[in-house]
């Protein structure tokens, strides 16, 4: 049997998979306060300069006085004026330290299994976000910062990862929908924890704490099955799938399971290869525009998302209240995803286009209508609405990139996508600082790259429905892309010549595999003509 047979015999969704899915979903609350965290601990408060002596920098803090009872690394290192920069390159430092984890432990995580690059990035995570709230100096916590987003970007790329690989594929949508709902709401309990917890070293230590619990849940999780399967490892992919049929409490399926070689995988193919790699993205006949585009609108997305969310700091009235706000404001749009990307009529790529088109455009009508904190209808609530459009944009996105990679490179796929993704985060704490040009400028930076990202996604293929690829070999396989339409064709020869019975399509196909071809048939225009022949 395949690998997606093996699923549907132990459990697609059972409980021991919820429970290691409860996990790696809950982990996305430790993995938001992370990278919310500057938003908070970096808040500048409202000051005034006494007169005196201002020739030089050391001069000036000690005329400095804050009117607000604000603790922050602001306050602790007089991060003003000129040295008022430091508070966004440290924002900036993390997620360079993210892109370069993308880069580095995406690849490694193909090549030498997700379990223990997972386990290596959270557990160093948790010891540098120590090394944040105990930091004696500025330096100490931008480099700590940088060390932390280098962490994070490699664990949470593996996170989502194993979100979707100990399950069946018909569960990819909702976990990875989960994943990213949770994220939201840990943007949100920051902001209440924010609000608890004023000085910045003790919000740090205790949004970084929890981190520890979860290393210790994860240590007893299996590696995951399909990558296993992918690399040729069939009997440890058994074992595991065995393992996980009798936590389900299927223990007669356990016995049952029996993996055929996956072709095309590193041991069934050339012994002196080792395998695809960061490089078949862009050598790739099929994968090459494929990275590219998807690389623009992850980088669209985050630099939307991100600069919409640290926006908020910068909002009159109260901050932890807005942090929250943009967080709870993510929420709606998780059940929209699960709605149209299920739809045929919709699918992952239009539903996908049309929300960071919708971005875009409500970023652009929030350039034309005044600033009145008074009205219902203003710009802060056409934000709030931009980040609910592009939060939906930003969760199909990563289901979608899951499901456009092959197994044997959906890590090394996801970390180039998310090395660009950290480009727009390395750039999002300054395009909120652009009001000083004009009150606008961060809006048409969002509202180009909404619009621009989304008319792009519509060159990508649809992938509702369609077979999940193991290896390179299946993905530039023609055979493997036409074989429903194939298959099709000759159930339909079958009905001419009287040997098949539409009523009864059973007999040649599963229930699952009839109703593929039911949506290929009105994919392909000729199901009413099917339909008028057997009548």
């Amino acid at each position: 049997m395949d690998l997606e047979e093996a699923f549907q015999l132990v459990g697609e969704f059972g409980s021991y998979q919820k429970q290691m899915v409860l996990v790696l979903v809950l982990l996305q609350v430790y993995m938001a306060c992370q990278s919310m965290l500057i938003v908070l601990i970096g808040a500048i408060p409202e000051y005034h300069i006494e007169q005196g002596d201002h020739s030089n920098y050391e001069e000036l803090i000690k005329h400095v006085t804050f009117t607000e009872d604000v603790n922050s690394i602001v306050t602790e290192w007089f991060l003003l004026k000129q040295q008022a920069y430091k508070v966004s390159l440290a924002g900036s430092l993390f997620f360079a330290g993210v892109l370069i984890g993308n880069v580095f432990f995406g690849p490694l995580s193909d090549k030498i299994g997700r379990k223990p690059v997972f386990l290596t990035a959270l557990f160093f995570e948790v010891v540098f976000g120590y090394a944040t709230a105990f930091a004696p100096s500025y330096e100490v916590f931008a480099l700590s910062r940088l060390l932390v987003g280098l962490m994070n970007g490699g664990m949470s790329l593996v996170c989502f990862v194993l979100t979707q690989e100990y399950v069946g594929k018909a569960y990819w949508a909702m976990t990875g929908t989960l994943t990213n709902m949770t994220f939201a709401v840990g943007i949100a309990l920051f902001g209440i924890l924010g609000y608890y917890i004023r000085p910045w070293r003790t919000l740090a230590t205790t949004a970084n704490s929890p981190g520890v619990l979860f290393f210790l849940l994860c240590v007893t999780l299996p590696e995951s099955p399909r990558w296993l399967y992918s690399r040729g490892y069939t009997e440890k992919a058994e074992e595991v799938l065995q393992y996980i049929a009798v936590r389900n409490g299927n223990s007669n399926a356990a016995a049952k399971v029996k993996l055929r070689m996956c072709p095309g995988s590193v041991k069934t193919g050339n012994q002196g290869n080792n395998g695809p790699g960061f490089l078949d993205l862009f050598t790739h006949t099929v994968l090459r525009w494929r990275t590219v585009v998807l690389m623009y609108v992850w980088y669209s997305c985050s630099l939307v998302y991100y600069g919409l969310t640290m926006n908020a700091s910068e909002d009159s009235g109260n901050r932890y209240f807005s942090v929250a706000m943009y967080g709870l404001v993510e929420l709606p749009a998780y059940p929209l995803c699960i709605y149209f990307i299920n739809k045929q009529w919709a699918g992952r790529r239009k539903t996908m286009a049309s929300f960071l088109a919708l971005a875009g455009l409500s970023c652009l009508c929030t350039m034309l209508v005044p600033v009145n904190a008074g009205a219902l209808f203003n710009a802060t609530s056409l934000a709030l609405l931009g980040k609910l459009l592009v939060s939906a944009a930003f969760n199909i996105v990563y289901v979608y990139t899951t499901e456009l990679y092959p197994t044997a490179v959906r890590n090394a796929g996801l970390g180039v996508c998310s090395m660009s993704c950290r480009v727009g985060g390395i750039l999002a704490p300054f395009v909120p600082s652009m009001r000083e040009l004009h009150t606008s400028m961060p809006f048409l930076v969002f509202c180009l790259s909404g619009i621009s990202a989304g008319c792009l996604g519509l060159l990508l293929p649809e992938t509702l429905n369609k077979p999940v690829t193991e290896t390179l070999d299946e993905l530039s396989s023609h055979a493997y892309h036409r074989i429903v339409e194939t298959k099709m064709l000759y159930i339909m020869m079958e009905m001419e010549e009287g040997e098949l019975q539409w009523e009864q399509p059973e007999a040649f196909v599963s229930h699952e595999l009839w109703r593929r071809f039911q949506l290929v048939l009105r994919e392909a225009d000729f199901w009413n003509a099917a339909i008028t022949d057997v009548v």
